[in-house]
Formats: C-alpha cells, structure tokens, sequence
C-alpha cells in the first residue's frame, strides 16, 4: 500500500468519526497514542527484541492495580465492545503518569472517540500495517500528511503550529546546518524546522556511524508548552527516526522565555508563535478569571517588555553560541516598533551580525492578515563597534499574490532567494536591484543607513505596488478578494494592539517574573 492511499484511508475515518463530533485535532491525538502503542509492540517481537515495558492500570491515584492488564497494545486490540472503550480510556490515564517519551507522549491524554466499533475500526486499521518494516520517509510522509491536514482546518487553530514547509526547507537551505552541530527551536511546533534541518543533513552528507548517533540522539533541542502540540512533534521526529522509543524526549514542556538555561547552541531556527502579547489568565477576589501581560525579568535581555516577539528574539540570541546561526520568522512589528521594539533593533545590531531579511507575502500562513519576515543573524563576541555592516532585503511581498489552496507558495518560488543568499559566500552579494531597474528584489543598507531611520525602523520596501497603477496587474478575483479580508483582519488586529497598549499605559502594569 502507498503512502498516499494509507493516508487517503486513515483520513477517510475522521470523516466518519466527525459526525460524532470528534474534530481533525483530536482524531489526529488518537492516532498518536495508537500508532505509538503499535510500533512499540512492533518492536518487542523479532527480529527487534526490544524488551519495552508497558506498566499495569493504575487507579485514580496513579498506583498500580494488583493483578491488573497490561498498558500494550496486544491487550488492548484484544478488547470490544464496552470493555473496549472502557480499558482505552484507563490505558490512557495510566500511560500519562509515566516518565521519558512515554509520558511525554500520554500526557493529559483522553479517550475522544467514545463508540467503541468505530474505535476498533481505528486500532484495526492500525494493526493491519507493518510500521516498523516501512521506512522514516514513508512514515514521516504519512505523519505530516496528516498533521498538513489538521492544520488546514481552520476552526480547529491549528495552523498557528504549523509554519509552511517550502518556507522553512528555504530557510534551511540557506542556512545549511552541518553534522554534529546542536539545532534549537524555542517554540518548536509540531517540529517543522527539526525535520527540515534532518532531510537536509542526510541529502548533503555523508554520514559516518558517530554522525548519524549524533543526528539522531544529540542533534535536536525544542521547547513546546502546549501538550498536544508537543506530543505531535514528539510522534513526527520519531516517525523520522529521531529519539529512541524507550529514551528521554528532548523536547521540553516549559515555557523556554522563563529563564536562561545556559544551554548554547550552532542553530536556532524557529517561528515563535503568532501574537504580540504574553499573558496569563488568574483568578481574582470575586471568582472571575482576567488575564494579565507578563514582562519576562531577565538579566540577559536588553530591555523588559511583554512582547512576546520581542522577548522570543532575545531569548534566541542569548542561546546561541559565539557564531552561532539563527532563522527567525517575526512578524512587522518587531521591525518599526518604538520603544523596547527600537532598542533590541538597536542592540541586535551592535552584537549580532544581522545580514539578511526576507520580507515575505500574506496568503502563505494558516492565520489570516500575517504579515512576516525572515531576520537572518549570526552571533558574535563582546565589541565597541556594530557588528552588522550592512543588511541584505529580499522584498517577495510587493506584487506577489498566494492563497493556502489555489496558489500556495512553494520552494520553487524562493529559489531566486536561496542563489543570491549565496550562503557558500555572504560577502560576494549583488544587488539586482538598481536605479535603473526599478524590479530588482534584492538590496542592501548599510548600518549607517539604517541607524539614521527613525526609531531604527527595518520595515523598509522600495519596490513599486503594480496593482496601484496597471489594472492588467490586478491578481485574479479570488486571489484579490482573500487579500483584501486579509488586510481587513490585519487592519483589526493592529487597532485591536494599539488600544491594548493605550489601556494598559492607563490602567495597569505589567507583572514581571
């Protein structure tokens, strides 16, 4: 069976299970937990002998009943019927107590699909294939299809986790990491960049036995907060034969913005998640639930702010090591705000080497009206003198026209890009953009171009909206008509900021950890 007719066919049932009111999100939990349990089985059995072991139920309080069924997959798709529906849901609250990927994976896990005949249509699904036997990028095809799918359906909110994969397989050909180098990712998603970054090692490289242990146990650091996200990524690497079924998930549950770890590493590639503010919800004297912005105090940041874009940026340079690379994806108000916004420009400038910026279209992301860039920086020592020398743009926003569905952007679209990046040579750049040729997308500023802008601004763009002038420039209705409730809901969003901001100058302060 093909890849594409395995996920044809597990996709199939979540139109059936949806009927009974269970969403893309959670039938792609279930198929999780599931598929998990199933490779594991898979590799207790010859020729693999694994020896994993599988707790017993446990009761309410996590202690294990005496004399009670095994937490495997063998038990469990012996089951029907009541009884079925019954030991999942108990297999599940057992699992989620346990330590290492197990319990990472089982965390604050829940049975959703509650008709035990169609549960069983799903285990036996499952149960028919060989996964194991299937190779990383039959399996890893199959996962993402899947998770590709949950993202497109908008009300689920989904997509937020799932950045496009032809701009991040650009993003790492840009960067082109190298064997036995550590690659992090702060706010890892549903692990995009991590797998991006793997395909790209195991293509340019010839790896030795040490390299490929590396790659496969050493290599990759996230942080992820929201438990079903985090067990997705978890699920995906592993498909791709990254981590160890029995070993310690590196992808961690905390909120990587909360302190300074001291780990340092090669490469941060990441787009932290959409939003500006950094909230919490608490409950106050009278039982009602508010939510309050949270200014991270760190001695390593440059300025105490409860952007959270801002704070993610910061938090990225001060992980990676001297040289150390970093691709991140931001959105335009990290580049013209004022204030705190001005003065992380201003230090990101003096300490890094921030080179290049792809300023990049809407109709690529899952939320609606973004509109985002891609800052490229290398660390560098303590200086007195700024380290940027000059920044390259590649504006692919002017006059480029993409949906999700008719029109999406793919690799091929930013090869232009990936060749004049030229990341073999960064100082043998040429503009293609002259005074002359009003079209070039590619142009440099200097650090003393961009220093006397007002507030540092790096929202810069130069080239002419065609669609302003020349009607035959129009795009085509469709495509005309999602970027104009695009803009409508980005023009929304940024009012909604701007009276953020005038209420909390009003009315309130912002905690600080």
């Amino acid at each position: 069976m093909t890849d594409s007719t395995i996920i044809s066919k597990i996709w199939n049932l979540a139109s059936v299970l949806r009927d009974d009111g269970v969403g893309y999100g959670d039938y792609l939990e279930q198929i999780t937990y599931l598929l998990f349990l199933k490779m594991a089985d898979e590799l207790n059995k010859p020729p693999y002998n694994k020896g994993l072991k599988f707790p017993k139920l446990k009761d309410v309080d996590g202690n294990e009943i005496q004399d009670g069924e095994t937490c495997d997959w063998e038990t469990l798709s012996g089951k029907r019927g009541a009884e079925l529906e019954s030991f999942y849901s108990q297999l599940l609250r057992s699992l989620s107590t346990e330590k290492g990927m197990l319990g990472q994976i089982f965390t604050k896990s829940q049975n959703k699909i509650q008709d035990p005949a169609k549960l069983l249509k799903v285990i036996d699904m499952i149960d028919r294939e060989d996964w194991n036997m299937m190779g990383a990028d039959i399996k890893g095809k199959i996962y993402e299809g899947l998770l590709q799918k949950n993202a497109e359906d908008t009300k689920s909110g989904a997509g937020q986790y799932f950045t496009p994969r032809s701009l991040i397989q650009a993003i790492v050909a840009c960067v082109q990491p190298q064997p036995k180098k550590t690659i992090a990712d702060p706010a890892c998603g549903t692990g995009g960049f991590f797998l991006a970054a793997y395909d790209w090692i195991v293509e340019h490289h010839k790896l030795d036995k040490e390299e490929k242990q590396f790659l496969k146990n050493n290599t990759f650091h996230g942080n992820e907060i929201v438990a079903n996200t985090r067990r997705m990524c978890i699920m995906n690497m592993y498909l791709h034969n990254i981590g160890e079924i029995d070993g310690e998930p590196f992808i961690n549950p905390n909120d990587a913005l909360i302190a300074d770890d001291g780990k340092r590493f090669d490469y941060v590639l990441a787009n932290p998640p959409f939003g500006k503010k950094s909230s919490m919800t608490i409950t106050n004297e009278e039982g009602e639930q508010e939510k309050e912005d949270l200014s991270y105090n760190r001695q390593d940041f440059w300025e105490t702010s409860s952007n959270k874009q801002l704070n993610f940026l910061q938090h990225i340079k001060t992980q990676l090591k001297i040289n150390g690379k970093a691709a991140v994806v931001l959105p335009d108000n990290v580049l013209f705000e004022g204030g705190a916004g001005e003065e992380v420009r201003k230090q990101l400038l003096k300490t890094a080497d921030l080179h290049t910026i792809l300023r990049l279209p809407t109709g690529i992301f899952y939320r609606p009206g973004v509109k985002a860039n891609v800052l490229f920086f290398k660390n560098k020592p303590a200086s007195k003198e700024a380290w940027t020398r000059e920044i390259w743009f590649y504006d692919y926003r002017t006059n480029v026209h993409h949906t999700l569905k008719k029109k999406p952007m793919l690799l091929s679209d930013l090869e232009e890009f990936i060749k004049l990046y030229n990341s073999s040579n960064i100082n043998n750049r040429k503009e293609t953009w002259s005074k002359e040729n009003e079209e070039g997308r590619w142009r440099k500023y200097t650090y003393e171009d961009i220093i006397a802008r007002d507030k540092t601004s790096l929202d810069i763009f130069w080239l002419k909206d065609k669609s302003l002038t020349d009607l035959d420039n129009l795009p085509d209705p469709d495509i005309l008509a999602v970027e104009i409730i695009e803009n409508i809901e980005a023009g929304l969003n940024s009012f909604k900021e701007i009276m953020e901001t005038l209420n909390e100058d009003v009315d309130s302060t912002p905690e600080v950890l």
